[in-house]
């Protein structure tokens, strides 16, 4: 069909953008020895989603922990 045609013609005919390789400049980041920890020199992002991932883990872990202490003591019947 008609449509079908144009629509493959406006895909295959429009100008592709090119995209500026970043990856020398990210290397050359993470490769600086400047004493900070590989998984923060991210930035300000990193940082976030490190403290929130560690926060979730010690929550996650009290609450197995409370969770296998409850499951150990018997239930008293009243």
């Amino acid at each position: 069909s008609l449509t079908n045609l144009l629509s493959i013609r406006t895909f295959s005919s429009s100008v592709r953008r090119q995209v500026e390789n970043k990856v020398p400049a990210k290397q050359k980041m993470f490769q600086e020895d400047n004493g900070i920890p590989v998984h923060l020199k991210g930035g300000a992002k990193d940082a976030l989603l490190y403290r929130a991932t560690m926060a979730l883990t010690v929550f996650g872990d009290g609450f197995v922990l409370y969770e296998l202490f409850e499951a150990a003591m018997p239930k008293k019947k009243e």
